[in-house]
């Protein structure tokens, strides 16, 4: 009985690698369709009882401008050229600070959330964190970074219902990802931590605080330049 049980384990784990990998590598190319966490959004709307319309309108790499590039990364993951998917020097800061209380830190990078949003469900588990870390490490080794960026700036939540730079960019100034100013950049940007709570179109003063801090990065980034050296900074042999 027990080898059976173990034979079946280990069929179902090798289906999950080869469906995985293969999930992944089609990505690699054609723009995922939707988002595990957009169907999570819209079942919540469902039990709400308030059914919501999903914004989303795929823009390719060329289509989103790059002051929007810049400041997610300067305001979400300034190592994001140089890591493998996981900051551990942020995982370390961020795990002291919540061994002493008050609000919870995250440390997840940009390869990180767009494993999250895009295959798994939310929730602090275990089990999906583990799933996070392994879908983490296969776009980090079959995705140049301009992708990882490409299919996050699609992904990203910037208000109920409203996903990817090109909703985001209309929802909030009412024009398109590819013509963003640097401000309306860093507000996009700046509310990223919590889009439900904070708005880009209407700031508080810690968001317009916090778009601020996020340009004087983007300066220091070196602006558009940075997108230029990004994948020649640490290359995958697997993703040319």
């Amino acid at each position: 009985m027990l080898p059976t049980i173990l034979r079946r384990l280990a069929r179902a784990l090798l289906w999950f690698v080869a469906g995985s990998v293969l999930l992944v590598l089609i990505f690699r190319w054609v723009p995922p369709p939707g988002t595990a966490l957009m169907v999570e959004r819209k079942i919540e709307s469902w039990i709400d009882g308030e059914p919501i319309d999903l914004q989303r309108s795929w823009r390719s790499w060329d289509e989103i401008s790059d002051e929007l590039k810049v400041a997610v990364i300067a305001g979400e993951d300034q190592k994001f050229a140089e890591h493998w998917g996981f900051d551990f020097g942020a995982i370390q800061a961020a795990f002291a600070h919540n061994e002493r209380g008050g609000s919870i830190r995250g440390a997840s990078t940009l390869s990180q959330q767009v494993s999250k949003n895009l295959f798994l469900w939310s929730g602090r588990s275990w089990v999906r964190k583990g799933l996070e870390a392994w879908f983490t490490a296969l776009i980090e080794v079959f995705w140049p970074k301009q992708r990882i960026l490409e299919v996050y700036l699609n992904s990203a939540e910037w208000d109920t219902g409203v996903f990817g730079a090109e909703a985001g960019a209309k929802h909030h100034f009412g024009v398109s990802a590819a013509r963003l100013s640097r401000q309306q950049a860093s507000l996009l940007a700046a509310v990223l931590p919590s889009p439900l709570n904070w708005s880009a179109s209407r700031p508080s003063t810690y968001v317009a605080r916090r778009a601020g801090w996020i340009r004087n990065q983007m300066r220091q980034l070196g602006g558009s330049g940075y997108l230029v050296q990004m994948d020649s900074a640490r290359k995958s042999p697997w993703a040319q």
